[in-house]
This record gives structure tokens, C-alpha cells and sequence, in this order.
């Protein structure tokens, strides 16, 4: 199917349009049968803040420094070795694994972009470098861009390699920090103990529940890293990813009755598409959802709802793609022309909820039809267009459903 990008109109919407956060307020308006699930939800996040907040003032009294120190920032942690690599045993790894525990937070969680390579925490330093001293608590535990879950898993590898305790102890405090961020209705926000604001949508967005759900995936499947689990903690991951599942299937947007994909946000009490930052609408995602359905195809033994979820997917990654595109170099800047005889095929990062339309939300709180109208006008932070859903859309799906074939035969 073709789609030719159209770089003519403007649509404008309001800057600040995000689903509502889940406060006190918000959860009384709620069906009386969810209201104690999700207040005690509420009661749980505000004392793993009280907690959080606590240990940093006691380390600030005890070093009797007046101000917390501000943790030095880096870019996105992300594992450098396979599984059972000998890296998890090296002396660099070890130190890696001091420097990761030092910023557990105690909540049970990490924040994103924290300078690694600077060494261990501090007494009095904040567990993020999102936030400056004195100010409000800022991603200060996140499932964004790969945080907690990467760490988790580091710590996993290294228990495997090396046998120490701590590593293991620090898994477990994530485990149990993973439960406990898990929504009544089986999501997960972005940030934990909760922010506000858009943090509290269950996201899609960079992957993150998609994330979660692979390291309960990793818990369940007692893969050899999480050998040191007892059954009752097993038992809990399982029934987390049971009910983290059943939330995404919840949250596939339908449209004229069919089963399509799903948004990069959804709003945490209702489920419905929800905003976040101004380049990011409520739309359909092309990325994340080409990488929920490769996670998704991955589940042995696949139940009938579960099946059509992504057999829905799948037929509509194959109808959003977008052809007749080549992508360019224009005075030193990305930028994809119209090319009929390209064999190029992309998808987009949006797609408009109503007619599946690929859109370019910029910065500047415009929503383009074309990437090169928004690129024109705003500095660039996502692969907006991609290739990369189209190993999920042929090598993957050919797999799976030869997979299906031969079940259906059996």
C-alpha cells in the first residue's frame, strides 16, 4: 500500500493536552468496586516518595551538608555484553556493578542519563541528575529510555557470573519496586513513585512497559540469570506479566471494529490515547507498536485473544506503510523525497487515530503532514520516519505465522 506524504497543511492543537493525572480527586470519580485498589496504589506511591526523600535528608544530616549534591548526568544505560558473556565477570564490569547499586534509589528504582563513569554515589547526592538540588523530585525512578530494566538486567548478568549477593540483593529491591509500580488495571507509568503530569500515562513510548514486561518475562521463564528467586516471587512476577498483557490487549485501539495498534501513551485510569509533550499527540504509534508485536509474537503458547491482538497488528503495520519516499540529504539536513521508483519503505513514528495518516508533531506545537515541513521548522529528536518495523513486518511475522501454521496443524 502506498502512501504519498502530502507537505501542505497545518493543524494546529492547544500545547498542554495530556490525560489527567491519577490523584485522589481523580480516583474518586471512579467506579466505587476500583476506588480501594487504587487508593491504596496512591498510598503506596506517596510513602516510596516519603522513603525516597527520608534517606536523602538523613544522608544529609549525617554528612551535616547543608545542600544535596547534584548527580553528574550521562547518556542512556544500555547492556554492552550478551548473556552469559565473560564481560559480566570482568574487573569492569564489577566496578560497573558498584557504581549501578550506589544509585538504586530507595524506592527500589533508577533514573535515566545518570553519569556512570564518575563513580560511585555520594552521601547526599541525589539519586538523579534530572533535578537540580532543592527542587521537586524528577524522574528520580523511571522506566524511560531503558532505566530500571537495563540496570536490572546488568544485575542479573552479574549474579550469574559472579555469584554476589549484592547484585542479587539489588534485583530483588527492583523487582519488588516493578510490583508495586504496577496499576491496578496491570500498566505502568512512566515514573515511580508517581510525578503527575503526563509521567503518570501508562507509555509505550521508547518501549518502556514493553521493557517491564520482558524482565517479568525473564522472572517467569526462570531464565538461569534469576536463579536465585524463590517460587512466591516468581509467582508474583507471573501474575504481574499475566496482567500486564491482558492491560495491553485492552489498550489496542480499535478502529470500525477492527483491532489496529497502539499509542506511545494512554491515559492510566481509562486507557484511551493520551498525550504527553507537545511532539507527542495522542497517535498511533508505528515504532513502538512494531516492537510491542515482535515481544508480543516472541510468548509461547499463545492464547486465541492473544493471537488475534496480533494477527490485528500485523495486518495493520503491512497497511501503514509508507512507499514512494527516498530518504535524502537536503543542505546537510535528513530529508525524504518523493521518489515513485524507490524501493524504500518506511513507517512513521505517528499516525493520525482517525484515517492512520502518518503526522509530524514538531517542537513548536504544530502538527505537519510532511517531515520535511516539520523538520523545516524544528530541531529533531525521533526517527520520525524508520525502516526498522519492517524486520517485524516480514522476517518476523513470516516466523510467526509459519509458527501458528504448524500449531494449528498439531
Amino acid at each position: 500500500m502506498k502512501r504519498y506524504l502530502i507537505p501542505l497543511a497545518l493543524v494546529f492543537f492547544p500545547a498542554v493536552i495530556h490525560a489527567a493525572p491519577v490523584t485522589a480527586e481523580a480516583v474518586g470519580r471512579l467506579p466505587a468496586a476500583e476506588k480501594a485498589a487504587w487508593t491504596a496504589y496512591l498510598d503506596r506511591s506517596k510513602s516510596l516518595a516519603a522513603t525516597d526523600q527520608a534517606a536523602l535528608q538523613a544522608e544529609l544530616e549525617k554528612s551535616a551538608i547543608g545542600q544535596a549534591l547534584k548527580a553528574p548526568s550521562g547518556g542512556d544505560f544500555k547492556l554492552s555484553a550478551d548473556p552469559g558473556d565473560a564481560w559480566f565477570s570482568s574487573d569492569e564490569a564489577k566496578a560497573l556493578a558498584d557504581v549501578i547499586l550506589s544509585y538504586q534509589t530507595p524506592a527500589g528504582g533508577w533514573s535515566k542519563h545518570t553519569g556512570y563513569a564518575r563513580g560511585k554515589r555520594q552521601p547526599g547526592m541525589l539519586w538523579s541528575s534530572q533535578y537540580e538540588p532543592g527542587k521537586s523530585p524528577h524522574y528520580l525512578g523511571t522506566f524511560d529510555n531503558r532505566s530500571t530494566t537495563e540496570q536490572m538486567k546488568f544485575l542479573a548478568h552479574t549474579w550469574q557470573a559472579t555469584q554476589r549477593e549484592d547484585c542479587k540483593a539489588g534485583f530483588v529491591r527492583g523487582l519488588n519496586y516493578l510490583l508495586a509500580a504496577q496499576y491496578p488495571n496491570g500498566g505502568w507509568p512512566q515514573v515511580y513513585p508517581l510525578e503527575g503530569g503526563y509521567h503518570d500515562n501508562i507509555t509505550f513510548n521508547d518501549d518502556a512497559m514493553t521493557h517491564v514486561l520482558e524482565v517479568l518475562q525473564m522472572v517467569s521463564n526462570n531464565d538461569p540469570a534469576c536463579a536465585f528467586l524463590d517460587d512466591a516471587m516468581r509467582s508474583k512476577a507471573t501474575a504481574a506479566f499475566d496482567k500486564g498483557i491482558a492491560c495491553v490487549l485492552k489498550m489496542q485501539i480499535v478502529q470500525s471494529g477492527k483491532k489496529t495498534a497502539w499509542c506511545a501513551q494512554h491515559d492510566p485510569l481509562t486507557l484511551a490515547p493520551a498525550e504527553a509533550r507537545a511532539m507527542e499527540p495522542a497517535a498511533l504509534s508505528g515504532m513502538e507498536s512494531a516492537t510491542l508485536l515482535k515481544f508480543l509474537m516472541s510468548l509461547p503458547n499463545p492464547n486465541p485473544e492473544l493471537v488475534a491482538s496480533i494477527d490485528s497488528g500485523l495486518t495493520w503495520l503491512d497497511a501503514v506503510k509508507v512507499t514512494g519516499l527516498k530518504r535524502a540529504k537536503l543542505e546537510g539536513k535528513t530529508a525524504f523525497v518523493a521518489d515513485a521508483a524507490s524501493t524504500e519503505v518506511f513507517w512513521a513514528r505517528f499516525y493520525r487515530l482517525t484515517d492512520n495518516q502518518p503526522i509530524f508533531p514538531g517542537r513548536d506545537g504544530v502538527l505537519y503532514t510532511s517531515f520535511n515541513d516539520m523538520a523545516a521548522h524544528n530541531s529533531l529528536g525521533y526517527d520520525y520516519l524508520s525502516s526498522r518495523p519492517g524486520s517485524v513486518a516480514t522476517n518476523a511475522q513470516k516466523k510467526w505465522r509459519k509458527a501458528m501454521a504448524k500449531r494449528t496443524e498439531n
